[in-house]
């Protein structure tokens, strides 16, 4: 039996300020694994992903969750049903432990525990000063916040592009355990090198639009290079990425 998606976007459409920021996009993100946005700087995937927790609402088509409309459904319990991790570690004052706290104020020390360990930091970060983590270390922190309110599914918006190759990597095999422990992830990058390590089904979107074959094969063949900005990516219609493996 066929999987239900964790989203299908049907002609969605974003303008903001009498600008195209996404046009008419088709796409299907699998229920499992890690789905990876990729594309070009000001290619539209933060926007895209941000759409996919009602942090921006499209002005035209529709985004499902689970088969149901976002629309439908209330903001607050869909971003505890999808986590997001925003590009930039955001810790707030006081302690870890605080930190984790703001996700969930009835979570007990057990829970914080798990989703630090999830997180693969810890326990006793708990007492650490948020403020004096490494970047890497408050980026896991983060994410620990996020996992503390058990979410579905992730969303990871560019989240490795302020940290050193080591802590990179090991963000990189976090989310990949999290992910073939049953929790599917959404991911935004323009590193094709980290796609490659990470995707299990790799969307490219180019100029707001789902790359059709053409467009796609030639961003990949120019590590990640695309033409002049005049130049159309075209549109292969529904679009449900491709799968690695």
């Amino acid at each position: 039996m066929a999987q239900t998606p964790l989203y299908e976007l049907v002609g969605v459409s974003l303008t903001i300020d009498d600008a195209t920021i996404l046009d008419r996009v088709d796409l299907t993100v699998p229920g499992e694994g890690i789905t990876v946005l990729l594309g070009p700087s000001g290619a539209g995937k933060s926007m895209l992903l941000r759409l996919l927790n009602r942090l921006e609402v499209p002005t035209g088509g529709e985004v499902r969750f689970r088969g149901e409309p976002l629309a439908d459904l209330d903001p607050l319990a869909l971003r505890r049903k999808v986590g997001m991790v925003f590009q930039r570690p955001a810790p707030f004052p006081g302690t870890v432990r605080d930190n984790l706290l703001v996700a969930d104020p009835d979570a007990t020390a057990d829970e914080l525990a798990a989703a630090l360990r999830d997180a693969r930091l810890d326990a006793a970060f708990l007492d650490r000063a948020a403020d004096e983590l490494s970047g890497g270390e408050a980026q896991r922190m983060c994410l620990a916040r996020t996992l503390v309110t058990r979410p579905e599914a992730l969303l990871m918006d560019e989240p490795t592009s302020a940290l050193d190759p080591d802590a990179r990597h090991r963000l990189e095999r976090t989310v990949r355990r999290l992910a073939d422990g049953g929790r599917p992830l959404v991911w935004v990058t323009h590193d094709l090198d980290q796609a490659e390590r990470l995707a299990d089904t790799v969307v490219v979107l180019i100029g707001g639009r789902i790359a059709d074959a053409a467009a796609r094969a030639g961003f990949l063949a120019h590590d990640g290079a695309f033409g002049d900005e005049g130049d159309d990516p075209g549109t292969g219609g529904t679009q449900e990425g491709e799968t690695h493996g």
